[in-house]
This record gives C-alpha cells, sequence and structure tokens, in this order.
C-alpha cells in the first residue's frame, strides 16, 4: 500500500470518527508500539477534540503468534471513568490480545469502548470482536511498515510491504 493510499484510508477513518464523536471529547488509546503512525496520522486529521494516552502489552506466544496471554508493559495515564475511549490499533491479527485489551479497559468504566484499526486480517481472527473503524481488510499475510514490524525492523517504512515468508518462518 502506497503513501497515498496510507493517507486516503486515515482520512476516511477521521471523517467516520469526527462524525460520529461531534461535539464529545474522545480519548484516543494507542496500543504501542505499533499503532504510533496510525495513532499521530489520525489524532492530526481528526477535526473532534481528543486527548491521547498509550498502553503497552505483551501476549506470550512463538515469534509470529499470540496465545492471548497478556501482560501490561505500561499501562494508561489516564483515569477512563465516563470517558469516550477508542482503542487506536495498527492492525488486527488473531484479536486475541484486543480481544483482553477491550474486556481490561471496559472494567475501567468508560461512558463508551470503540476500536478504530489501520488494517484487520479477517482470515486470522480466532475470536468475535466488534471493531467499529476498519481502515482496510488484507490477506492473512505478514506485512511491515508504517508502524509495523518484524523483529523491530521496518515500522519506520513509509509505505507497506509484504514479507516473504521465508524471512519470518526462519525465526
Amino acid at each position: 500500500m502506497s503513501r497515498e493510499e496510507i493517507d486516503q484510508v486515515v482520512r476516511d477513518l477521521a471523517a467516520r470518527i469526527d462524525e460520529d464523536y461531534a461535539g464529545r471529547d474522545l480519548l484516543l488509546v494507542g496500543v504501542l508500539k505499533g499503532a504510533v503512525m496510525i495513532m499521530a496520522d489520525l489524532s492530526r486529521a481528526l477535526k473532534t477534540n481528543v486527548s491521547m494516552d498509550w498502553m503497552a502489552v505483551s501476549s506470550y506466544g512463538s515469534g509470529t503468534q499470540s496465545s492471548g496471554v497478556v501482560r501490561i508493559l505500561k499501562d494508561l495515564d489516564t483515569d477512563l471513568m465516563g470517558r469516550d475511549v477508542l482503542i487506536v490499533e495498527d492492525i488486527i491479527d488473531s484479536g486475541l490480545t484486543l480481544s483482553w485489551l477491550v474486556s481490561n479497559l471496559k472494567s475501567r468504566g468508560p461512558r463508551s469502548l470503540e476500536i478504530c484499526t489501520f488494517l484487520r486480517k479477517p482470515d486470522a481472527i480466532k475470536v468475535d470482536i466488534d471493531v467499529k473503524y476498519v481502515g482496510r481488510d488484507i490477506p492473512n499475510e505478514f506485512v511491515v511498515g508504517y508502524g509495523l514490524d518484524f523483529a523491530e525492523k521496518y515500522r519506520n517504512l513509509d509505505a507497506l510491504g509484504t514479507l516473504a515468508p521465508h524471512v519470518y518462518q526462519s525465526e
């Protein structure tokens, strides 16, 4: 996906979010590290009044597979009680970690809690999760760039690319 296509996806997501949250304050919760790029671009594209906070979570499992067993590495600094909260993700793969995160954040009493993801892999999803804003559905391939990494490499690419299976299957 080219930078121009990425920018269009971000504008489309922002327009939908602005329509739904007009006149309300919105807390964007980015999931580190992958969501940094989409969070930055989305927040700039939004007209809605937003504040931002970040979480870092780790799921145990093999290198490219999530187990859904999650540990919080960096928690939010913001109290969610009574807030409109939008989780911002770079990609939804199995959905296991995100499902856990939604449960965790709902327990903190937000007024509303929705999910926005730049990319989603419908063929890889293992749990039923309601995602209100999806930038693009993509095939179940290993993508890098625009915040997405392989072994902490390629996050800074301004376009998306697909890694050849031999690159990540050798790990």
